[in-house]
């Protein structure tokens, strides 16, 4: 695996979707038992477990890196960085209990250390990064997509982080609380104070509509 810095794809702008319930849509879940299998594979040797691993994860951990950096650009790469470090370790990961936790976990960490390192340079304000997108046909949705982009970019970001690893990782609040390194409880409070302040911001944006 040592050419597989060239094997890994760049991630694309890849954001989540407003669903026509207007709620956050979640992306079709992975088993279980399939995630370790690809971990046992990779951990083997398997080359294609990686391709089928980057297909399986690679959009969340895209979109979790986006929601905590801010930045399209830097969010392709943490999903560069993880992929990576995954083929480096593989003959360690058999070893690991939950694979989608842990490969998350690491996501958080990659991410956290590029919006640092980012510091030294120029960055594109969040606020104008599309967290939330809709199909462009739909002029209402598009709307409502780029509204809730801009309330969520004024959470801070553990907050966001609580949102996106529960609405669109489908994670339980203990696994959010392992992933980020905090205690159970730490991540659920930080969820909710998250989804009220949302609750707040959109209530104040309804006010100030005619």
């Amino acid at each position: 695996m040592g050419a597989v810095a060239e094997e890994i794809p760049r991630a694309t702008n890849e954001e989540q979707e407003i669903g026509e319930d207007g709620q956050m849509a979640r992306a079709p879940e992975l088993p279980r038992e399939a995630w370790k299998d690809l971990f046992g594979r990779l951990a083997a040797g398997d080359p294609s477990a990686l391709a089928a691993l980057y297909e399986a994860a690679a959009r969340q951990i895209f979109g979790l890196a986006l929601w905590r950096t801010g930045s399209v650009e830097d969010a392709s790469d943490v999903v560069q960085e993880v992929f990576l470090r995954l083929a480096q370790r593989h003959r360690r990961l058999a070893r690991v209990r939950d694979p989608k936790s842990w490969l998350l976990g690491m996501a958080h960490h990659v991410a956290i250390d590029v919006t640092r390192r980012r510091k030294r340079r120029a960055a594109e304000p969040l606020d104008e990064v599309q967290l939330l997108t809709a199909p462009e046909s739909d002029g209402v949705r598009a709307m409502d997509a780029a509204r809730a982009s801009s309330l969520v970019a004024q959470l801070p970001a553990a907050q966001r982080d609580a949102i996106y690893l529960r609405h669109f990782a489908d994670c339980t609040f203990a696994t959010i609380g392992a992933i980020t390194g905090v205690p159970t409880f730490t991540a659920a409070s930080r969820y909710r104070l998250g989804i009220e302040r949302l609750r707040r911001l959109m209530g104040g944006c309804d006010e100030r509509r005619p």
